[in-house]
């Protein structure tokens, strides 16, 4: 034998009715929002994605090349500095956006960045310039050991 529960469902006010039924007529206030610090605040619109890269050299997230408007068969000029792929549309560029709309990094820049497959890069795009930088994780550890020693108090864990 089993028995059944009924569902609990709470009352719904309708749009514009009171809200507290202690002071009919008044609604309740939102939530009172902090005001941002400025620290905090963005300085850029870059677009940032973490993804993963497969065997071939494709990038898993395509959202960030949508960011950019590039599309399949959009030519790419592909370069690796200090660590950090550089990609931006080019007319003349030898590489481009696969049929399916994935960017793939040759296998040579790969190669250059100690890129294996399953390994993840964050990817910066800026698309006012159309520029998309790739950071190798190992090379965004190079970049932040220093940051995150100063805040660490000189420790480095």
């Amino acid at each position: 034998m089993t028995t059944s529960v009924p569902p609990v469902v709470p009352k719904s006010i309708p749009r514009g009715a009171a809200a507290d039924p202690e002071t009919p007529g008044r609604t309740r206030q939102p939530l009172p929002v902090p005001a941002s610090d400025a620290q905090f605040a963005r300085a850029t619109d870059t677009v940032y994605a973490l993804s993963a890269v497969d065997k071939r050299g494709r990038i898993g997230d395509r959202s960030i090349v949508q960011v950019l408007g590039w599309a399949p068969g959009t030519r790419l000029d592909i370069r690796e500095r200090a660590g950090i792929i550089m990609v931006r549309a080019a007319l003349d560029g030898v590489h481009r956006i696969d049929s399916r709309g994935y960017l793939v990094l040759p296998l040579a820049v790969r190669r250059w960045c100690r890129l294996a497959a399953g390994d993840r890069v964050l990817l910066a795009a800026d698309p006012i310039n159309g520029v998309l930088a790739a950071h190798p994780l190992a090379t965004l550890d190079r970049l932040l050991a220093g940051a995150h020693e100063v805040v660490a108090g000189g420790e480095v864990a």
